[in-house]
């Protein structure tokens, strides 16, 4: 009772109450204004976090500054300090770990996060390995597991790893345990392939993780027209071993048939060469699709095969014409692939994606990547195309959502990481974006989007020095994009516009849309819109994140801004 009273004496209880009236009034106007301005939500936090640790210190002072007849007494020394101190040093240690937690690091949802444990039905499937005494046959073997892959991908119960992942152990001596833990899945299948003329020996086993348990191996020799039921046999025998339960309608099977083995060979070797992401790469892709088609012109997966490769064959035209052009034959073989296959999800995955960033259907974008989604829900890239639909569509909640599943099935590929970098800056979460683009960049150093992204991040932080020296490291088309944003920030007129002027005399017939966003970033909005005129009239595909682009925040209030969103068909906010 005697602290009791010297606790009212010393007005403790009165200056506790009165701060706490004054905090929660602070709090709650910060609560509406900060968000006004655009402001992130760690912001908040820390107003929240300065105003709870200075309850406990409010209490401390007006226990220790005793006010006196005489005038105030500093009186450090009185009976009760430590206990006092004790419940202020417990207090400010539960607030920081109240803010801490809510901190990305310290998120369970963050991206630098991972399960605890493997799901049971979770599993990596390893590129097999090529015995064969001619190397160039990898992209058999590598094509046989990713076909695999994309059959066990099928099984709704089942997680399965995308192939980037997977293949980024290829060539690697690493254990199966120390593999199915970078992945976070419970079972590996891995194999080999021997490939000699029309004759194939196909080995495979399935590893249990946990303790290297082998839970099913076989070895076939079959003639290559049998390869089809290879796959069948291995990816059924691996759902039996994980003692999956199909549902009666469910059959794992592989979608990329063809009635000829030569059509198949050309198939896969498209695949290797897109996978190289060069324009090289993407140029020989379009040609051995083209060859499949030749041999198999009913052969829908080679269809959705070259749509694709000829939109990023595309980046590499030297007019807008030609550019124009593939894309066009790009979105034909999506409709023909749909046409031979509406059981395939790689056509819809390609047309929606082609939808959504050159014509602009967003109706029709939403449908294919929402068949894509019903067809194969294991896919990373299906889930990722879905979130490019929804960030576009300036739903960022749920794009963010829908490519952390991505990251998820692909967890060492750089795109869906880049990718949810990107969304999270748009959003205004600039330490998490920071974490996911440095992810990123760690899998892929050459990752050019997470390169570019990361040093937009810097330079809208303030950080023009940094992101210009990562501009000038960045590929060709964004080199001089980047310079002339950050050579205007450092107030280096000459500089900016001759970077400018190098981007609109090598990249204007695809990159109009950048043009325009360096137009906006120094404030001549006039040349921006007209910039962003001509990205629409180009079809280019910089347009279709308008609504959430942050290097284009100062042009949202302009009339013109809205306008052109309704004739891109986007909802304005």
């Amino acid at each position: 009772m005697a602290l009791f009273a010297e606790l009212k004496r010393r007005k403790v209880f009165k200056v506790g109450a009165a701060y706490l009236v004054v905090a929660w009034v602070v709090v709650q106007a910060a609560s509406i204004g900060f968000p006004a301005f655009d402001l992130p939500p760690r912001v908040l936090r820390l107003c929240i976090l300065v105003a709870a640790l200075g309850f406990p210190l409010a209490l401390v002072l007006s226990w220790v500054i005793d006010v006196t007849p005489e005038g105030l007494r500093f009186d450090p020394a009185t009976r009760g300090n430590k206990r006092l101190a004790s419940v202020a040093v417990l207090m400010v240690v539960l607030v920081l770990g109240w803010y801490f937690q809510g901190q990305p690091a310290f998120h369970p949802n963050t991206p630098t996060s991972a399960p605890v444990a493997p799901d049971a039905h979770s599993i990596a499937v390893l590129p097999f390995v090529n015995m064969s005494t001619d190397k160039e046959q990898d992209y058999f073997s590598d094509g046989l597991s990713e076909e695999l892959l994309n059959m066990l991908g099928q099984v709704p119960q089942l997680r399965v790893i995308a192939r980037t992942s997977s293949f980024s152990f290829k060539g690697k001596a690493v254990d199966v345990a120390t593999i199915a833990r970078a992945l976070n899945v419970a079972s590996v299948l891995e194999g080999s392939v021997r490939k000699s003329g029309t004759t194939l020996r196909i080995t495979a086993q399935l590893v249990r993780a946990s303790d290297s348990t082998e839970l099913w191996s076989a070895i076939y020799d079959r003639e290559l027209t049998d390869v089809f039921k290879v796959q069948d046999d291995i990816a059924g025998a691996v759902v039996t071993a994980l003692k999956v339960r199909l549902l009666p309608a469910q059959h794992v099977t592989n979608p990329h048939r063809t009635r000829d083995s030569r059509a198949y060979t050309q198939y896969l070797l498209g695949n290797q060469f897109f996978n190289r992401a060069t324009a090289d790469g993407y140029r020989r892709a379009t040609v051995a699709y083209r060859q499949a088609i030749a041999l198999d012109p009913e052969y829908a997966a080679a269809y959705a095969g070259l749509a694709v490769a000829e939109v990023f064959s595309a980046d590499s035209a030297e007019s807008t014409a030609e550019n124009a052009a593939a894309k066009e034959r790009g979105l034909t073989a999506a409709d023909k692939a749909i046409a031979l296959a509406p059981g395939l999800a790689d056509g819809y995955t390609a047309r929606g994606w082609m939808r959504s960033n050159f014509t602009w259907d967003w109706a029709g974008a939403q449908s294919d990547l929402e068949t894509a989604l019903a067809i194969d829900p294991s896919n990373s890239t299906v889930q990722r195309r879905y979130g490019q639909l929804l960030g576009s569509r300036g739903r960022l909640p749920e794009a963010i959502a829908a490519v952390r599943k991505s990251v998820a099935l692909d967890p060492l590929s750089a795109p869906p990481w880049s990718n949810l970098g990107y969304y999270l800056l748009a959003a205004g979460e600039m330490d998490e974006a920071r974490q996911a683009l440095q992810h990123a960049l760690s899998i892929n150093p050459e990752s050019t989007y997470a390169q570019v992204n990361l040093a937009t991040l810097e330079l809208r932080q303030g950080h023009t020095a940094k992101a210009l020296d990562m501009f000038r490291q960045s590929d060709d088309t964004f080199r001089p994009y980047g310079i002339a944003l950050a050579e205007h920030s450092l107030g280096h007129p000459r500089e900016s516009q001759q970077a400018l002027d190098s981007l609109i005399a090598g990249y204007a017939q695809d990159s109009a849309a950048q043009v325009a966003e360096v137009y906006a970033w120094r404030g001549e909005t006039d040349k921006a819109f007209q910039w962003l005129d001509r990205a629409y009239a180009q079809h280019d595909g910089g347009l279709s994140d308008l609504l959430i682009n942050p290097m284009l925040v100062s042009l949202r209030a302009d009339p013109r801004f809205q306008a052109l969103a309704r004739k891109l068909g986007l909802a304005t906010r």
